[in-house]
C-alpha cells in the first residue's frame, strides 16, 4: 500500500490559523485591559423609551415615555366583553322576548330546575332552540346567580337570576366576541 504525504500541508494550515486569529478587534473583547463588566450603555441614537410612571409617582419619568392609564389598559383588555350598539327599534322589537324570559326565569327561581330545564325554558321564551342558549352560573337548587342569554343576529336578550332569586331580562347587543353573555375573563 502506498501512502501519499503532503509536505506543504502543515505550513499552509499554520499560516491560515495565524491569518484568521488576527481579525478580531481587541477593544471588543471584555477581557481586554480596563474593560468593565457592566452591561453596554444604550445606543447613541437616543435614550430607550419606557412607560411613564403613574401620576402619583414622584420619580422623574424617562423622556420620551409611553403614557398609559391603568383604567384605560383594563378597559382595552376587557373590550371583548362590551356589547355592540343596537338601535332603539331593535331594542323595542326584543322587549316582548325580554319580558317572557324574565317571567320564565322568575318561575324557575321559585321552583328550581336543571341545566337542561333552564335552557329549554329560556329557549321557549326567546323562540330559539335550546342549543342556542348561553348559560353561566350556579345550577343548584334553589337556582341563583345565573346568567342566561340568546338571540339572533346582533340582538340578544340576556336574563339573570340574582342571589336573592329576583329575575330580570334586558335586550342588548351581541358582544364584540360574538356571544350574548359577556366572557368571564381569566386573570
Amino acid at each position: 500500500m502506498t501512502r501519499i504525504r503532503c509536505r506543504h500541508g502543515a505550513p499552509v494550515l499554520l499560516a491560515l490559523l495565524v491569518l484568521t486569529a488576527g481579525c478580531a478587534d481587541p477593544s471588543s473583547d471584555p477581557r481586554a485591559a480596563g474593560a468593565s463588566t457592566a452591561p453596554p450603555s444604550p445606543s447613541p441614537s437616543g435614550p430607550a423609551k419606557g412607560f411613564c410612571p403613574p401620576p402619583e409617582d414622584t420619580r422623574a419619568s424617562p423622556s420620551p415615555c409611553i403614557s398609559y392609564g391603568w383604567d384605560q389598559r383594563v378597559a382595552e383588555n376587557h373590550a371583548y366583553r362590551q356589547p355592540l350598539s343596537i338601535t332603539s327599534e331593535q331594542r323595542q322589537e326584543g322587549q316582548p322576548r325580554a319580558t317572557a324570559l324574565a317571567a320564565a326565569l322568575h318561575k324557575l327561581a321559585a321552583s328550581g330546575t336543571t341545566l337542561d330545564g333552564l335552557r329549554t325554558a329560556a329557549a321557549g321564551a326567546l323562540g330559539l332552540e335550546a342549543k342556542q342558549i348561553e348559560v353561566q352560573g350556579d345550577f343548584l337548587d334553589p337556582l341563583h346567580d345565573v346568567l342566561v342569554g340568546g338571540g339572533n343576529g346582533r340582538v340578544c336578550v340576556n336574563g339573570t337570576i340574582d342571589s336573592s332569586g329576583h329575575a330580570t331580562a334586558e335586550v342588548v347587543g351581541r358582544t364584540v366576541e360574538g356571544t350574548c353573555l359577556p366572557g368571564l375573563g381569566g386573570h
